[in-house]
């Protein structure tokens, strides 16, 4: 399945717990409490391209799936990561203690990042 394509952030659990569990300072988790974030997608074959936009923050990821590469997270720190397909529509990755899957179904892609028994959950869809 391919995952190309630009969405839009429709709902989110637990993101003030998450965010604070990550070392986002307050303010900035405030500010970005109601941002209804975009993500850009090209996927072709195994080379993936992804632009998160939240307001004036932008963070582009780029990566081979299967192969190690250095990854922006959301607090803007660098980590190295391997991002793998699980069947053909989840997309998992895991590193400094966080596991993220990003599934997609039809037109909905729904991102979850679980640190400790923190679960943060993103629901977007296809605009």
């Amino acid at each position: 399945m391919n995952f190309s394509g630009k969405y839009q952030l429709q709902s989110q659990e637990n993101f003030e717990p998450f965010m604070k569990a990550i070392g986002l300072p307050d303010d900035l988790i405030q500010k970005g409490r109601d941002i209804k974030g975009i993500s850009e997608i090209e996927h072709n074959g195994k080379h993936v391209k992804l632009t998160l936009t939240y307001g004036p923050k932008v963070v582009k990821n780029e990566f081979i799936l299967g192969e190690e590469c250095e990854l922006e997270t959301m607090s803007g720190e660098k980590v190295k990561a391997v991002v793998k397909m699980e069947g053909d529509n989840k997309m998992v990755t895991s590193f400094k203690g966080m596991t993220s899957v990003t599934e997609l179904n039809g037109d909905t892609i729904t991102n979850t990042m679980t640190l400790g028994d923190i679960v943060y959950k993103r629901v977007s869809k296809r605009i």
